[in-house]
């Protein structure tokens, strides 16, 4: 049996070298042009924020739709493309399927916040609860999920 000073001391042992299993790189810094943009987009974000007190104290209560129907099956066409896709990408191990994944994920949070707040008191805001809890907020946690460890597993 060795001991720590017999093996680093031994006859054809060298000193040994400690390889990490995963090299810690440094993120690269973004180009010039690429840092500009995030910085406007940034700077479009804050801008908007006096833009919400304008818009809560200045639209009417209740407003009439003109496509109504076209407006809420192109969202819902959309969740559908979604999460076809996601799940296409994600059965084939496509890395791809991170970035669909975010975007359903959103999808599906803005459906559930437009049922739930546009729906009319009684048995169509039950409904857009239900809809919420039970479908649109679940699924999108999963996309939300699927896309986080894609991300996390290939940072």
């Amino acid at each position: 049996m060795l001991h720590d000073g017999e093996f680093a001391d031994g006859e054809g042992f060298g000193r040994a070298e400690v390889i990490p299993l995963h090299e810690e790189a440094e993120e690269p810094r973004p180009a010039r042009g690429m840092r500009r943009a995030g910085w406007l987009l940034v700077a479009c974000g804050l801008a908007l924020l006096p833009w919400l007190y304008v818009l809560a104290t200045g639209l009417p209560a209740t407003e009439t739709a003109a496509h109504w129907p076209v407006a809420w099956v192109g969202l819902d066409a959309l969740e559908a493309l979604g999460l076809i896709a996601t799940g296409l990408l994600a059965a084939r191990g496509d890395r791809r399927h991170a970035l669909v994944a975010a975007a359903t994920a959103t999808l599906l949070g803005v459906d559930a916040w437009f049922d739930t707040t546009t729906a009319a008191p009684g048995g169509d805001f039950a409904t857009a609860v239900a809809m919420a809890l039970g479908a649109e907020l679940p699924l999108a946690a999963l996309c939300g999920r699927l896309a986080l460890r894609a991300l996390s597993r290939h940072a």
